[in-house]
């Protein structure tokens, strides 16, 4: 069964590794779609954005769908809420059901609220532009996600999704160069687009000294085009690796659990990014978490904490973190969920 084991791992991380090169062809400030880089979970940003294998609920599937097979109990459920900079804020849910021995199935829901825009268009007068109505770009994402737990040291899943984007409409010229050209005609033309991409990754865990490691693609699609120019959604690898150093020197602990880990992300269109932290659970009643969010522009420090309660067979959870965005001052992150 290890041997199965690990040659699922090799092959899962094989295609994993074909597809690194298609992160070589940098075309920087060219992805879009670029909600679907937006962290979710408080518990995972409040550790620095580790997520990749340390989440062990629902909201797994916002960072890899392997991690449903490791999930606590047989239904889990959570929603979350960013409030984000510039009140550009999101909204998230996930909801996850264990099929038995066929492995945990998952649905979750993304939608982005940008606030209203004022829209202006050129025109021949002496402001050079008149006004239009207000205007309220959308985004959303809509996955389903399966995972399958192999044994007690591997996992693998996949998420497919479907994402889309309304930036409103714009006039445009359907004759004519100029807005003194006699001969302009211009019409409305509507910026709406979706498109379908999947995420898979895999899970490993050595069971030693809580040794975990995990890979994931994400946003794996087709290009996409509004007008010209073709981009890709915001296609990354990302690897991760977590330890209980303490175990070494300590380990009978039961009151307590602790873990650090590191993070590395590989985008498309921008240098590797890397994240550190670390988490505290006393009892599994409190959590305390920390990290570092490394080769960002403006994200660094992290902090979190999160409260454990059982009701009868339910296990209920809060967590807020903190992200420090530099010149835009702070983030904040409010997540709820459930399991039984």
């Amino acid at each position: 069964m290890r041997y199965k084991t690990f040659m699922i791992l090799v092959m899962v991380l094989s295609v994993i590794m074909t597809l690194c090169p298609a992160i070589g062809q940098v075309k920087k400030g060219q992805v879009g779609f670029r909600f679907l880089e937006n962290p979710i979970s408080a518990e995972a940003i409040g550790r620095g954005g580790l997520g990749l294998i340390t989440i062990r609920n629902a909201n797994t599937v916002f960072w890899n769908p392997a991690g449903l097979g490791w999930m606590d109990g047989k239904f889990d459920f959570t929603i979350n809420y960013t409030k984000g900079i510039a009140d550009i804020n999101n909204s998230s849910f996930a909801a996850a059901y264990t099929l038995g021995q066929l492995g945990i199935l998952a649905l979750d829901f993304l939608i982005m609220d940008y606030g209203d825009f004022y829209g202006t268009r050129r025109a021949n007068n002496e402001q050079g532009f008149i006004d239009t109505e207000t205007f309220s770009p959308q985004s959303y994402a809509l996955g389903l996600s399966f995972s399958q737990r192999v044994s007690d040291r591997f996992s693998y899943g996949v998420r497919l999704k479907y994402a889309q984007q309304d930036l409103g409409s714009a006039w445009i010229a359907l004759a004519g160069k100029d807005v003194d050209d006699p001969g302009l005609q211009i019409g409305e033309k509507s910026y709406v687009h979706g498109e379908p991409a999947i995420d898979i990754g895999a899970i490993y865990d050595f069971l030693y000294h809580s040794i975990r490691f995990g890979a994931a693609i994400q946003n794996f699609s087709r290009e996409i085009k509004y007008e010209e120019e073709k981009f890709p959604l915001p296609f990354a690898v990302s690897f991760s690796l977590t330890v209980d150093p303490l175990s070494f020197f300590m380990p009978e602990h039961k009151d307590y659990s602790f873990f650090v880990g590191l993070e590395t992300r590989h985008a498309r269109d921008f240098r590797e990014k890397y994240k550190f932290g670390a988490e505290l659970a006393y009892r599994e009643l409190l959590v305390l978490r920390s990290g570092y969010m490394g080769n960002y522009d403006e994200r660094g420090l992290t902090l979190g904490i999160g409260v454990q309660q059982k009701l009868l067979s339910n296990r209920f959870r809060i967590d807020y973190a903190y992200q420090d965005f530099g010149l835009f001052h702070g983030v904040h992150i409010f997540s709820f969920g459930m399991t039984y």
